[in-house]
């Protein structure tokens, strides 16, 4: 089973995916299965922005409600 990677090792994951594929080396085959691996990782990425973007707003939510009732 494989382990899930988090944000830091998914950018460094995809990094690595970027220049691989800048560098122009490699054979077609290899280079979608590189795009599509690239391609879900900025997805898991993404995603993993939104849902810590919403959690700020979230507690900025609940501080500004808190400091209303005071």
């Amino acid at each position: 089973m494989k382990k899930k990677q988090n944000y830091e090792q998914s950018m460094l994951r995809l990094e690595e995916i970027v220049a691989l594929l800048e560098g122009g080396e490699l054979p077609l085959e290899e280079s979608m299965k590189l795009f599509e691996e690239g391609t879900r990782l900025s997805t898991l990425c993404y995603d993993t922005l939104q849902k810590a973007e919403q959690k700020i707003l979230s507690v900025q939510d609940i501080e500004a409600e808190e400091e209303t009732t005071e």
